[in-house]
């Protein structure tokens, strides 16, 4: 019989090693050994991800093992996700991402909507070269909690900025998290953004903790 972290090991490798059979028998092993669905996805599948984010930030993986990765860890998560229980899977809100206009590179977009995918968040994905309004309406039309930018260039980065202004004017509540090689903590303190993510994995926990102080601030709201 395998043991909790073996199993976890298993699923974190496959998805690094792009092996698509060996995460859907861990997966499927998980499950039949009883452990719990949404830890096997986040210690193992989640896990494996955030290695292959290091590896890309290294160049030692590029985009075509990216994507192999990603495919391996949407085979295990098929399996799991179906068990994770209701609560869990309703409980983390909504999260509008997308490249920033003028910018077309969306891998480390993409890697970070696995992420919140994986998480369990609704994602709502406007894709690459976004207009800068457009990351408005579709948080409005959703009520979408988080809106994620990613920029890799510095002069798309300006854009995030005026996003910021218009969303904050519309709905002050909504919380802006910033990503992509220029950003720093500066910048998201300059821009006026909620947070910013170094890496995809960093990403999911960033916005878990922002929609946690805004479910605070509405729990505040209604009780004054």
């Amino acid at each position: 019989m395998a043991s909790k972290e073996e199993i976890f090991k298993e699923l974190a490798e496959g998805v690094v090693e792009y092996e698509e059979d060996q995460v859907r028998e861990a997966a499927q092993k998980a499950l039949d050994e009883g452990i719990d669905a949404l830890d096997a996805i986040m210690d193992g599948l989640a896990a494996g991800m955030e290695e292959v984010g290091r590896l890309y930030d290294s160049n030692e993986y590029f985009v075509p093992e990216v994507l192999m990765c990603a495919d391996a860890l949407y085979a295990g998560l098929d399996i799991l996700r179906p068990h994770v229980p209701e609560e869990d899977a309703a409980g983390k809100g909504q999260v509008v991402i997308g490249t920033i206009q003028g910018d077309v590179h969306d891998i480390g977009k993409n890697l970070v909507k696995m992420m919140f995918d994986v998480g369990g968040f609704t994602v709502h994905d406007l894709g690459r070269d976004v207009p800068l309004e457009n990351f408005v309406k579709e948080q409005l039309r959703t009520d979408s909690e988080i809106v994620a930018m990613s920029a890799m260039m510095t002069t798309t980065m300006l854009g995030m900025k005026k996003v910021i202004a218009m969303i904050k004017e519309k709905n002050p509540d909504v919380a802006i998290m910033l990503g992509g090689a220029p950003v720093t903590k500066d910048v998201v303190d300059l821009f006026g953004a909620d947070g910013y993510a170094e890496s995809a994995g960093n990403a999911v926990s960033e916005g878990i903790k922002m929609i946690g102080r805004l479910r605070e601030l509405r729990q505040k709201e209604k009780q004054s």
